[in-house]
C-alpha cells in the first residue's frame, strides 16, 4: 500500500513538471512566422508551446464552453475590438508586469491590463498608379467627394476590420459625421461591398476600381507572394496614408491576454513578454508585414512606405463604439 501511495505521488508530481513546462495557446493568426517564434520561445526557456488555431467566435466560444476547465493559457486574436469582446465576455484576467507596461504603448493595451498588442496595422488607402495622381488622396473624407463616384471598392461592413474603422470615427467625430461618411463612401462604390482586402487591390489593379481601402500589411503579403500575379497587383498600386492634417491614420493590432482559468499563467506571461521583446518584434515587419510596437522598422517595403502619423485613440474605444459603428453600416445601406 505505501509503494502504492508513493507511486501514486511520484506520478503526480511527474504530471505537475509536465504541465509547467508547457503552454497552451488559442490563437486566429495563422502565420508560419508565428510557429518560428514559438519555437524560438520552447529554445529559450524549455516551455513547449501548444497551438489551437480556429476562428475568433469559435475560439471564444470554446473558452466559455471550457469554463474553469479552460485548456488554453494565451488567447491571440486580431483587432482590439475582438480584444475587447473577449474582456467583456469574463475570458481574460488581469495581469502585472512591467516588462508589458514598459514594451506596449498605453493606446495599444487595455486599461484594465486584460489584453496586449503585439503587432500593428495601419487601415490605409491604395490607388491605381496609373489613374490616380500621388497626393489627390490625402483623407478618408476625400473618397467620398463627388468626384470619387463609382472608383472606389470596399468589403463588407460585416468585416472587424472596417467596423474598427468606422468606430474610429465614431470616436474622433462622433456618430453624425461616422454616418455621413459611410452614406457618402457607399454611393461612390463600383460594386457591392464584397472579398477580401486582397480582393479589393485586385480589383484597383484590374480598372474595375481607382482606389480601396485595406490593411497594409495585407499589401505586403501581395508584394511578398510566391505568385507572380499577386506581386504585379502590388506594382500597380501606391499607399496612401490619410489624414495626416487631423487625426492620422487608424492603426489596429493583433494582440493577446491570459485566459482567465489559465492553468499555467506564469508560462503565459512569460510567452505574451517575450512576443512584444525587441527580439521577436524585429521579426514582424519582416515576415508578416506588421508594424512593431515601437512603429520603428528597418524592412524595405515598410520603409518605402514613409513615416506617418498615427490615430493616438486608445484602441479599447474601438470596442466601445463597435455596436454603434454596426448600427450606421446598416443605417448607410453597406452590406
Amino acid at each position: 500500500m505505501k509503494n502504492n501511495i508513493i507511486s501514486i505521488g511520484l506520478l503526480a508530481i511527474s504530471s505537475l513538471s509536465a504541465l509547467a513546462n508547457e503552454v497552451t495557446l488559442y490563437t486566429y493568426r495563422h502565420y508560419e512566422a508565428d510557429s518560428a517564434l514559438y519555437e524560438k520561445f520552447t529554445q529559450k526557456t524549455g516551455i513547449k508551446v501548444n497551438i489551437v488555431k480556429s476562428k475568433a467566435d469559435a475560439l471564444f466560444e470554446r473558452l466559455k464552453s471550457e469554463g474553469s476547465d479552460c485548456k488554453s493559457d494565451l488567447l491571440v486574436t486580431s483587432d482590439a475590438a475582438r480584444l475587447v469582446k473577449a474582456k467583456n465576455l469574463g475570458l481574460l484576467q488581469s495581469v502585472e508586469s512591467s516588462t508589458l507596461f514598459t514594451n506596449v504603448p498605453a493606446n495599444l493595451r487595455d486599461e484594465d491590463n486584460q489584453w496586449f498588442g503585439i503587432t500593428v496595422r495601419a487601415r490605409v488607402i491604395v490607388y491605381n498608379k496609373d489613374k490616380v495622381k500621388a497626393g489627390a488622396i490625402t483623407s478618408y473624407e476625400d473618397l467620398t467627394k463627388p468626384e470619387w463616384k463609382g472608383r472606389v471598392v470596399a468589403r463588407s461592413s460585416s468585416n472587424i476590420y472596417n467596423q474598427s474603422l468606422l468606430a474610429s470615427m465614431v470616436a474622433n467625430k462622433g456618430s453624425k459625421e461616422a454616418l455621413l461618411w459611410a452614406l457618402k463612401l457607399r454611393k461612390n462604390m463600383a460594386r457591392k461591398p464584397q472579398g477580401s482586402d486582397r480582393d479589393q487591390m485586385r480589383a484597383v489593379a484590374a480598372g474595375l476600381a481607382d482606389a480601396a481601402i485595406v490593411n497594409t500589411y495585407y499589401i505586403g503579403l501581395l508584394a511578398n507572394s510566391q505568385n507572380t500575379k499577386d506581386q504585379e497587383v502590388a506594382s500597380k498600386i501606391a499607399v496612401c496614408f490619410p489624414n495626416q492634417d487631423s487625426t492620422g491614420t487608424h492603426i489596429n493590432i493583433s494582440g493577446a491576454g491570459i485566459c482567465k482559468y489559465s492553468p499555467n499563467k506564469a508560462n503565459a506571461l512569460k510567452l505574451l513578454e517575450f512576443l512584444t521583446s525587441v527580439e521577436a518584434q524585429s521579426t514582424f515587419p519582416k515576415t508578416t508585414s506588421e508594424f512593431p510596437l515601437s512603429m520603428k522598422s528597418d524592412s524595405p517595403l515598410i520603409l518605402a512606405w514613409g513615416k506617418f502619423k498615427a490615430d493616438n485613440l486608445k484602441l479599447s474605444e474601438l470596442g466601445k463604439h463597435n455596436a454603434t459603428a454596426a448600427k450606421l453600416f446598416n443605417a448607410a445601406n453597406w452590406e
